[in-house]
């Protein structure tokens, strides 16, 4: 085969079994850091069995289902999915793919196939105890891009914080960025200046709100405290360092990639799997507790 330069004709073991052996992966963003640690754990657990085929959506529901329609007529071994909100067209491209499918990043009492998990209402809510139990009684929260999982981070938060009002709820539609974050607690301290602690819906607002709580002169944590979330890298090494909600990216990756192997081999499992996140206290919100 070497000395013939034979390779291997993918179209025609297509054609031949009905199926290939690649893995699809939906996802609307290959920029953010969340989802590169999801692509570390699909790529982990598929090292040396199954390729990968990527598409990014960017989060357009319309985009989404031009992808789900050609992955479709690719027909996958599997497919892993960003998300369970898909348009009532994407959801009925996913019923028909004819695969294992895995959907991923959030929960649902009804997913298509398989589904592994985060509350993020349950999860926002646990930043929102957290400013509470330190001593914070005014906060406000920071929100971008507003797409599914954002909301529920949101009216987590919001339900679950002490002091909270909503005169102190910053929102756009934009996508996040450090600098947006700095702009965003300008106009939450402009509107409501008695806030005295912020929630950010993700890491990049968080430290963005950081460096600019540092421009104005705010003492973090002892005068503004500031928690995100994900718990992305930088998260610990920020001065100070940014509290933050672990979200267990890379396992929910992995997690979902054994599914599809294990569904491939004839195996079954009992899904949905709920995975749990956790509070990283640090010294943004620590208020004299920790240095």
């Amino acid at each position: 085969m070497r000395a013939l330069g034979y390779e291997r004709d993918p179209v025609a073991s297509i054609l031949a079994s009905g199926r290939s052996d690649t893995v699809g992966l939906v996802i609307p963003s290959v920029t953010n850091n969340v989802f590169a640690d999801l692509l570390r754990g699909v790529f982990d657990a598929l090292d040396g069995t199954n390729p990968v085929q990527i598409g990014n959506f960017r989060y357009s529901p319309l985009a989404e289902e031009k992808l789900l329609a050609t992955f479709r007529s690719q027909r996958p071994a599997g497919l892993i999915v960003a998300g369970t909100d898909q348009s009532p067209e994407g959801r009925a491209i996913l019923e028909d793919m004819g695969c294992p499918i895995v959907q991923v990043m959030d929960v649902s009492d009804d997913p298509v196939d398989m589904l592994v998990g985060i509350d993020h209402h349950a999860a926002a809510g646990l930043a929102a105890r957290h400013l509470a139990e330190m001593g914070y009684r005014r906060p406000g929260i920071l929100t971008a891009r507003m797409d599914p999982r954002t909301r529920k981070r949101a009216a987590g938060f919001e339900a679950a914080a002490t002091g909270f009002d909503s005169h102190r709820r910053v929102t756009t539609p934009a996508p996040s960025s450090v600098q947006l974050g700095g702009r965003m607690l300008v106009d939450l301290l402009s509107s409501a200046p008695d806030t005295d602690a912020v929630f950010c819906i993700n890491d990049d607002l968080a430290l963005g709100a950081l460096f600019e709580a540092q421009r104005m002169g705010l003492s973090v944590p002892d005068q503004f405290g500031i928690i995100g979330f994900n718990d992305l890298e930088f998260a610990a090494a920020a001065e100070p360092g940014l509290s933050s909600v672990y979200t267990p990216r890379a396992e929910m990756g992995r997690r979902a990639a054994e599914l599809i192997l294990s569904r491939l081999r004839g195996e079954s499992h009992e899904t949905p799997i709920r995975l749990d996140c956790a509070l990283r206290p640090r010294a943004s919100t620590a208020r004299g507790k920790m240095k």
